[in-house]
C-alpha cells in the first residue's frame, strides 16, 4: 500500500519491521523481515494485529525520529555540545541555527513523525473494526498504546515547530492534528491547531490511554505508568505544577526510598553506569526505564541515525564518529564533572584528543542501544520542580535521591537549597542527568529563556533569545507544498 505524504511516496509497512521483545533479548533479536499487507488483511487476525502495534512502535523509532536524531537536535540546539564536524547531514544547521524549510532535518523529521502518526491512526481504526478478533482487554490496550505513541508523537512536533506553550497560553500556532489513517491523498489540506488545542489532543491521548494500558509490561511497550510518566513531562512543559504533582502522586513514593508502588515497579537504579551499561534494554531487574525503544542489528536504520555513532569516540572501538563533543563551557563545566569529583556520572564521558564526549551509548556497530524514552530519574525531577513553591522539603529530598545515586557522599550546599534558588539547582540536575537525552531545547523553551550564543571548530552559533527568529523551526517544504491551508513559521 502507498500513501503519498507531504509529498514523498511513503510504503507504510503495516507488518512491523521487527519483532518486539516482550520476554527477553534472544526473542528480540528473531526478527521478521520487512513485509508489506494490504489494508484490508492488516487486520484480518490476533497476530497480523499484534505486528500492526508493533508497527507503530518501529515507525516512532525510525532514526529520523525517536531512533536518534530527534533527541539529538533538541540538544545541540542547546549549549551543552559542539558540532565536531562540518557535516551538514548531522544537525549542523541545527546547531548553528541556520535552517530553512528545505533543510533534511526540518523535511525529514516532519516526514517520519507523520508517517508515526499515521501508523497509529490506522492501528485504532483498524482495531475498532476488528475488535472482535481481540478480547476486550486486547483491543483496548491495542487502542491505547497507539494511542499513547500519537501523544508522543504530537508533543515531539510541538517541541520544534511551534512556540512554546508559555508564550500565549498556547494561542500560537501549532502543528496539524491528524487524527484518522490516511489512505490517500484526500487529507492533504490541513490548518495548524493552536498549541493548546494540540497539547488538549496529547491530553486525551494519555488520559484515554491510561486505564487501557497493561498494569506491567517490559519497557519496550507503554504501560499504565508510562503513560503516567509522560503525563509529567507534558505538564511540566505547559508549566501547570500541580497537575505535574498530581500524575506524579500515583507513581512517587511519599518518601524515600521513592517508587512507583502499583504497576510497573519502577524506581532509581542504583548505579548509574550500570543503567547505561545495559540493564535499561529490557533486562529483567530493569527498574528505571518507563519507555525505551528497542534496536536491534538486525533492523538497525543505518550508522548515521544511533546515538552511539553521534556521540560515540573512535579510540574505545564502538566506531564513534565523534560528531560532538561536550562544551567545557555547558554544563561539562559542572563540578560534577570536574577531574576531582566522584559523580559516577562523569564516567559516562571519554576524552579523546583535545576534547571529551558523552558515552552514554556506547555499543559498537550495528549501534544496538535502546533509546530511554523516559526515565524514573526524570519524574522525580519533574516532581521536584513542581513542588519548590508548595512543598520544598519533599522538593529537597528527590533531588537529593537522584544525585546521591550517582554521588552517595555528596550534600548540596545550604545556598543551593535556599528558597531563592532551589529551582535553579534542579535545573541544574536536570542537565547533568539527563545529558545527551534529547530535553534541553525542550526545557529551554518551556521556561521562556533563549539559547545562548556558542563557538567551536566549526563556527558559530548566535544567540536566539525568546521567540526571535529562528528560535522555532521553519515548517517542512514538502508540507507547504501539499498542504494549502498551512501556514509557515
Amino acid at each position: 500500500m502507498k500513501i503519498k505524504i507531504n509529498n514523498k511516496v511513503k510504503y507504510l509497512f503495516l507488518v512491523a519491521p521487527f519483532f518486539f521483545a516482550t520476554s527477553c533479548k534472544k526473542n528480540f533479536l528473531d526478527a521478521a523481515p520487512d513485509t508489506s499487507l494490504p489494508i484490508e488483511d492488516a487486520f484480518s487476525n490476533p497476530s497480523r494485529i499484534l505486528s500492526q502495534v508493533n508497527g507503530v512502535y518501529a515507525g516512532v523509532k525510525n532514526g529520523q525520529f525517536y531512533g536518534g536524531r530527534y533527541l539529538i537536535y533538541n540538544d545541540i540546539r542547546g549549549e551543552d555540545f559542539v558540532v565536531n564536524k562540518p557535516n551538514g547531514v548531522t544537525g549542523l544547521d541545527t546547531w548553528r541555527f541556520n535552517l530553512t524549510s528545505n533543510t533534511n532535518e526540518v523535511v525529514n523529521l516532519w516526514g517520519a513523525v507523520y508517517a508515526a502518526v499515521n501508523r497509529a491512526n490506522l492501528v485504532i481504526e483498524g482495531v475498532n473494526a476488528n475488535a472482535s478478533l481481540l478480547s476486550p482487554a486486547v483491543a483496548k490496550q491495542y487502542i491505547a498504546e497507539a494511542k499513547f505513541l500519537r501523544a508522543l508523537c504530537y508533543y515531539s512536533l510541538l517541541q520544534l515547530y511551534a512556540k512554546p506553550y508559555v508564550t500565549d497560553a498556547g494561542a500560537s500556532l501549532g502543528v496539524p492534528l491528524r487524527l484518522r489513517g490516511e489512505k490517500d491523498l484526500t487529507g492533504n489540506d490541513l490548518k495548524r491547531s493552536t498549541v493548546a488545542e494540540v497539547y488538549t489532543q496529547i491530553l486525551k491521548d494519555l488520559n484515554e490511554a491510561e486505564p487501557d494500558l497493561a498494569l506491567t509490561l517490559t519497557a519496550t511497550r507503554a504501560s499504565r505508568n508510562t503513560a503516567i510518566a509522560f503525563k509529567t513531562r507534558v505538564y511540566l512543559s505547559m508549566g501547570n505544577l500541580p497537575a505535574v504533582v498530581t500524575e506524579a502522586n500515583k507513581i512517587v513514593s511519599v518518601t524515600a526510598p521513592f517508587q512507583a508502588t502499583t504497576g510497573a515497579p519502577l524506581k532509581l537504579e542504583s548505579n548509574v553506569t550500570t543503567l547505561f551499561g545495559g540493564t535499561y534494554t529490557g533486562n529483567a531487574t530493569a527498574t528505571e526505564v518507563a519507555l525505551t525503544l528497542p534496536m536491534a542489528d538486525l533492523d538497525a536504520p543505518g550508522t548515521q541515525n544511533q546515538l552511539a555513532y553521534y556521540y560515540n569516540v573512535t579510540p574505545n572501538g564502538a566506531g564513534g564518529n565523534e560528531e560532538y563533543f561536550l562544551n567545557p563551557t555547558g554544563i561539562f563545566g559542572n563540578a560534577a564533572f570536574a577531574a576531582a569529583s566522584t559523580d559516577a556520572r562523569k564516567g559516562l564521558t571519554t576524552v579523546s584528543g583535545a576534547n571529551t564526549y558523552l558515552t552514554k551509548f556506547k555499543r559498537p556497530s550495528p549501534y544496538t542501544d535502546y533509546i530511554p524514552v523516559i526515565r524514573y530519574a526524570e519524574v522525580l525531577l519533574n516532581l521536584a520542580e513542581a513542588t519548590v513553591v508548595t512543598d520544598p522539603v519533599r522538593s529537597i529530598a528527590l533531588l537529593t535521591a537522584v544525585r546521591q545515586r550517582s554521588n552517595p557522599g555528596y550534600v548540596f550546599p545550604a545556598a543551593d537549597l535556599l528558597p531563592a534558588n532551589l529551582k535553579n539547582t534542579i535545573l541544574t540536575e536536570r542537565r547533568i542527568e539527563l545529558l545527551g537525552e534529547g530535553l534541553r531545547s525542550p526545557d529551554v523553551m518551556r521556561l521562556g529563556a533563549g539559547f545562548v550564543a556558542k563557538s567551536g571548530s566549526q563556527g558559530t552559533a548566535p544567540a536566539i533569545p525568546f521567540n526571535t527568529a529562528g528560535y522555532i523551526w521553519p515548517i517542512s517544504a514538502n508540507e507547504v507544498q501539499n498542504n494549502k491551508l498551512i501556514v509557515q513559521n
